[in-house]
């Protein structure tokens, strides 16, 4: 199976682009190749944030603990206070969770600053895809428009793979926003594990055991 040579989670724009594209060729709108450790949209926390300099840091810090982390139960809140969901139902704490799981690269269990902003550009990109194919607004969309922006964020996943995609996060022949983003962050990060061990770039590696239950457990 082949997979995205590129920021899968991207934002775009306007009409979804065709998928007559090369593996390695980025998607208009799409974040370029990065490296894992972090991204390239923010630099790393300084310790001088301010509510004048980013209205973010507002939210988060509400929310944090002492350690400058937040859990599950702290992003749900501090997402819900932010408003990113707009007329969407609030985020569940599972979907909460796999977030957090998306970007714990140290397997803290927690959530920092530079995680929750990198987390936040995401989240727009996704809710953009959402509300192209959701134009009543009722917060579901039909089965075959999650197919469509699974193809259009540039993965490219057999009939077969997508079929189950879809009967797992699909609820009386809808899916609902909160199971689409679910969704989005479980084909990002497991898409971001496979690639990373995927040093040729071939569409498949070996992998140990335990190396692959941490990953898929976690989410």
């Amino acid at each position: 199976m082949a997979y995205p040579g590129f920021g899968a989670y991207g934002s775009y724009s306007g009409q979804m682009p065709r998928m007559q594209m090369a593996v390695r060729q980025p998607m208009p709108g799409a974040v370029p190749n990065m490296s894992y450790a972090g991204y390239s949209g923010y630099s790393a926390y300084s310790g001088t944030y301010s509510a004048a300099a980013d209205p973010m840091w507002i939210y988060f810090t509400a929310v944090a603990g002492q350690d400058g982390e937040v859990d599950a139960e702290e992003l749900q809140m501090c997402l819900m206070h932010s408003g990113i969901s707009g007329t969407y139902s609030p985020f569940s704490l599972e979907t909460c969770r796999i977030m957090i799981s998306m970007l714990d690269r140290d397997y803290t269990g927690k959530m920092g600053f530079n995680e929750f902003k990198e987390l936040w550009a995401a989240l727009n990109a996704w809710k953009q895809n959402f509300m192209m194919i959701d134009q009543d607004r009722s917060g579901t969309v039909e089965l075959h428009a999650l197919t469509q922006v699974i193809a259009a964020m540039g993965y490219r996943l057999s009939p077969q793979t997508l079929a189950a995609i879809v009967k797992r996060y699909s609820k009386n022949g809808r899916i609902f926003f909160d199971d689409y983003v679910a969704c989005c962050v479980k084909l990002r990060t497991l898409t971001d594990f496979f690639r990373r061990r995927d040093n040729m770039q071939q569409g498949f590696v070996n992998f140990v055991y335990d190396d692959f239950l941490q990953c898929t457990m976690a989410i």
